[in-house]
Formats: structure tokens, C-alpha cells, sequence
């Protein structure tokens, strides 16, 4: 997902001149002081230990430690469980919903893998230090509970259609969180700012980000300014190509979303994991060094951006904004899940920060951290020096690969790319949720979205939006703020489903279940 602290490379990344150049800055001029107003309360910033700590990252990490002692470590002692229900061990095709519980998984992961998984956890170990790796695998250990609750409340009251379509997430639970309290119009406001949130992420950072870094790193390795992309028209062309890509998979809703990123999400996993393997296990004898400096520096007092202090905060908001957990976006795609029992699909969520964050995250770091390419050594030696980074995310990953083989680098534009379109596809499908909230859920007003959805697509890739791309930042973690309540209220709901569903995994009644046949 993007990221506020890479705006600096996303604005100069593909500025176009002329016409359009005037038209990107009379919108950046009006959207500016919005930006600037929310952004300052959104991440409103307190300083502990000469590190810079936004209280919303405090928000997202105690939600995860109050439900992770809430529910016993759930995330831990759940896992087996969740890996049995992801194989669809206790599954029947006759369950209600869209989709099986693993495209239920990777369409909620491919919202989330993207840019920050590879340019934000760059800068997080250049600013924090290899220790801010530690504190970022525990923030996503801790993240996993989250989704758990989530993903949990988001099927417990989704509404299923008569066509069989879903409608789940936040914007059902969250009006029956407020409704405990007997304050019902306190949760249809919470609940329309939340329909409003995501969309505007959703269309801004959920696609014109992800369409322009696409363009951006696709024209670098086809030779920049005098490669193929390199004309002016160039843009609006692959913006074209990308949109018709986007359209095509959409139409089918939900189920088309899930058929292509249950094969695109392992596929771009591999590659990318493949490929820091082969950088790790190419400089083998720096792997214990590289772990103990892991260790060492998370407990550090003394270090880069305010010693052990820089490093935890540091981590943490890298996890949180990765990982999106609390921020409800994931709940609305597994709450379109096959399943009768919510919380099955709670145990499958909880999968998605340990893919996102523990594995995909902690590899990005260790091949950075184990490869040590110049780029990143000088990058550190600034932090130290001045306490600011000016080196891009992106290349000092790309650098670390570059170490190893020369061609790397296309390896990871591949990866960047597919990174970046099933983000596309995925928050096509959270907008769509949005704009039905306000516009209903007939075939027109759905038609109406993807068509306005591709359009953006195309804009996208020809101008950059600076100040837009912020405020979406901003906005995403407005619905962060509402839905946490909403977990925090429904909580207990959540908790007597677990109950019931391990009593019953336990005497063998989920398994008779999934072995029952339907009749009819």
C-alpha cells in the first residue's frame, strides 16, 4: 500500500509538462489545504526519544495487543487451525458466499502487498536501523489478531443477496456496534464516513498510485526517457492497455477477482521471495551477522533515529501501514467467503500480515540488511549524520538485488508490477462496496463505478496528483479510526464464536458438517 513517508519519490516520479502539468497543479492546489488539515490530525505525531511517533500507529498496535491478550494469543495458538481451513477442510460448495476461503485470502492480500513492501520497509531499515525489523515482525504478529476480529465481524453480518452476491465488512457491523449502545444514528454517520474513506483511497491510492507506479517502473526498464515508454504519449497508451487489463477481470466481480489472484498472488509471492533468496543465500556468510544485528539493534540504546526508541516506532508504523489491519478494507472481501460459520473466515485472516508482514516485509529487510549494497550504507550514514533520508525506497531494494546479478533489477519491476495490479483489481472491488453504499446495487450504478474506476486507471498513469495522493493517505486511516470502535464493541461476539467453533472442531461436528451432502 502506498505510503505518506514515500509522497516525495511518488510526486516526481512521472510529472508530465505543459497542459496537463497545469491541470495536476490547479488540482494539487485545491486539494492542498484539505490534505494539510486532515493529514495533521490523522497523523498527528508526538516526539518519544528524539523519534517521531503518529498516534495512529499507536491505535493500530494496541488494538492488536488488547485482542491479542483478549483472545489468548489466538494468532498463535489458531495457526494450524487456519491453515486447515484455508485447504478447505471444512468446507462444502453449498456454503453461502462467493468465494472459496483461499481467494478469499489472496484477494485481501493483494490489496495489501504492494510498494510499501518493498520501497517503505527500504527506508524503514535505513531510517530505524536492521533493528526496526524485529519490532516490525512483531507489530504484524500483532496485526494478525486484528484481522482475525475483523474478518470475523465482517461475515458474522453480511447481508447475502438474492443473487448470491455479498455485501460484508464495515459497513454492516459497524451499524450494530452503535446499536449495542442503543446510539444506531451515531453508527449510520460512523458507517457513511467510513463508505466515503475508502472509496477515496480507493480510487486514489488503491488505483491511480498503483497504475502510475506501474508505468513508472515498466518505462525505467525499458530504457527510461529514450526506451519505448519514453514519449509523451506513452502514458496515456499503457494507461489505456492497463485499464482494459483492470476492466476485463472486475466485470466479473468478486469472483472473477478471486479466480485471477488466487493464481496472481502465489505467483508474485514466489518471484519475489525467490528472488531475495537467491540475494540472501548469494552472500550466505553474511546471514548470522545480518540476524545478530536484527536482534541487537532492536534492543539498541544507541543507533540511528533515536536508538531503540526510532527502531520499535519505526518497525511498528511500517507494519501497520502495510498490513492494514484495523483499517476494515479486508474485512470486506472475506466477508464475500463460502462459509457458515463467520469466524472459519477469521482464522483464514489472520494468514494475511503473516504473508504480508513476517514473511514478504522481513525478506525485503534481510536482503537489504544481508546484501549491504552502497546505496543503503551511505543512506544510513546520512540518517546518522543529518537524521534524514533522501535515498529512494525502491532503488535501494533494487540495488541490494543488483549485488548479486546484474539483471535483477528487471526481477523486480516484474514483481512491482504485479504487486501493483492485483492492488488495482482488489480495490476496485472495496470502491465498488463504497459507491453501492450511497448509489445502490443495481446493474447501472455498478456498470456507472467500473467504468469511472478505469477511468481513473488511465489518469492514473499520466499525472501524479501529489496532494491527492496524501489526502488518500489520510483518508485510509480515517476508516482505521472508526472501525476500531467497532471492534472494540463487538469484541465479545466475536469471542463466543470461537468458542463455540474449536468445542465443535474438537468433537468432530465441523468435519461432519463439511462431509454432509445437500439434497437438492
Amino acid at each position: 500500500m502506498p505510503a505518506t513517508a514515500l509522497a516525495t519519490a511518488v510526486k516526481s516520479a512521472t510529472a508530465e509538462t505543459g497542459a496537463l502539468a497545469s491541470v495536476e497543479a490547479a488540482i494539487d492546489e485545491v486539494f492542498a489545504p484539505v490534505t494539510e488539515a486532515l493529514s495533521a490530525v490523522i497523523f498527528y505525531s508526538v516526539s518519544i526519544g528524539g523519534a517521531t511517533f503518529p498516534l495512529i500507529v499507536g491505535w493500530l498496535v494496541l488494538a492488536g495487543l488488547v485482542f491479542t491478550v483478549y483472545f489468548g494469543a489466538i494468532q498463535l495458538r489458531g495457526f494450524p487451525v487456519a491453515l486447515q481451513v484455508v485447504r478447505g477442510r471444512f468446507s462444502r460448495d453449498s456454503d453461502p458466499g462467493e468465494v472459496t476461503h483461499f481467494q478469499a485470502l489472496t484477494s485481501a492480500v493483494s490489496g495489501t502487498v504492494g510498494l510499501g513492501n518493498i520501497a517503505g520497509v527500504a527506508v524503514a531499515v535505513t531510517l530505524g536501523g536492521p533493528g526496526a525489523t524485529f519490532w516490525m515482525i512483531c507489530a504484524g504478529l500483532l496485526g494478525m489478531c486484528t484481522k482475525f476480529v475483523e474478518c470475523t465481524l465482517g461475515v458474522k453480518y453480511r447481508e447475502v443477496h438474492e443473487d448470491g452476491t455479498v455485501t460484508g465488512g464495515p459497513f454492516k457491523y459497524l451499524k450494530v456496534a452503535f446499536a449495542r449502545l442503543k446510539v444506531s444514528w451515531i453508527g449510520t454517520v460512523l458507517t457513511g464516513v467510513f463508505a466515503v474513506a475508502i472509496f477515496f483511497f480507493g480510487v486514489a491510492g488503491g488505483n491511480m498510485f498503483q497504475a502510475n507506479q506501474t508505468f513508472a517502473q515498466m518505462r525505467n526498464v525499458t530504457g527510461g526517457d529514450d526506451g519505448v515508454l519514453g514519449s509523451d504519449g506513452a502514458a496515456l497508451v499503457f494507461g489505456i492497455v492497463l485499464a482494459a487489463l483492470v476492466g476485463l477481470v472486475i466485470l466479473g466481480g468478486i469472483s472473477s477477482i478471486g479466480r485471477v489472484t488466487s493464481k496472481l498472488v502465489p505467483a508474485m509471492a514466489i518471484i519475489y521471495v525467490g528472488a531475495c533468496l537467491v540475494v540472501i543465500l548469494g552472500n550466505a556468510a553474511a546471514i548470522p551477522g545480518a540476524l545478530g544485528e536484527i536482534v541487537t539493534g532492536a534492543f539498541s540504546p544507541e543507533g540511528v533515529a533515536g536508538g531503540v526508541l526510532g527502531s520499535l516506532i519505526i518497525g511498528f508504523q511500517r507494519a501497520a501501514f502495510s498490513n492494514e489491519a484495523g483499517v476494515g478494507s479486508a474485512a470486506i472481501a472475506h466477508s464475500a467467503v463460502k462459509t457458515r460459520r463467520p469466524v472459519s473466515e477469521g482464522f483464514v485472516a489472520l494468514l494475511e500480515p503473516f504473508v504480508d508482514t513476517v514473511i514478504i516485509c522481513t525478506m525485503t529487510a534481510l536482503t537489504i540488511v544481508i546484501a549491504r549494497p552502497q546505496s543503503w550504507v551511505d543512506a544510513r550514514a546520512e540518517v546518522a549524520a543529518t537524521g534524514e533520508n533522501s535515498a529512494d525506497g525502491v532503488v535501494l531494494t533494487s540495488d541490494a538485488f543488483e549485488s548479486v546479478i546484474s539483471w535483477f533489477p528487471i526481477v523486480l519491476a516484474v514483481a512491482v508490477a504485479l504487486f501493483a495490479f492485483s492492488t488495482l483489481i482488489t480495490w476496485s472491488y472495496y470502491s465498488l462496496k463504497a459507491w453501492c453504499h450511497f448509489f445502490g446495487r443495481s446493474r447501472a450504478s455498478e456498470a456507472t463505478f467500473k467504468v469511472v474506476y478505469c477511468l481513473f486507471t488511465v489518469v492514473g498513469t499520466v499525472l501524479t496528483f501529489g496532494q491527492v495522493l496524501d489526502l488518500a493517505d489520510a483518508m485510509l486511516f480515517v476508516c482505521a479510526l472508526v472501525n476500531i470502535i467497532g471492534l472494540y464493541l463487538l469484541a465479545p461476539v466475536v469471542k463466543a464464536e470461537v468458542r463455540e467453533y474449536l468445542a465443535d472442531r474438537r468433537s468432530g461436528a465441523l468435519a461432519r458438517e463439511a462431509q454432509e451432502t445437500v439434497a437438492g
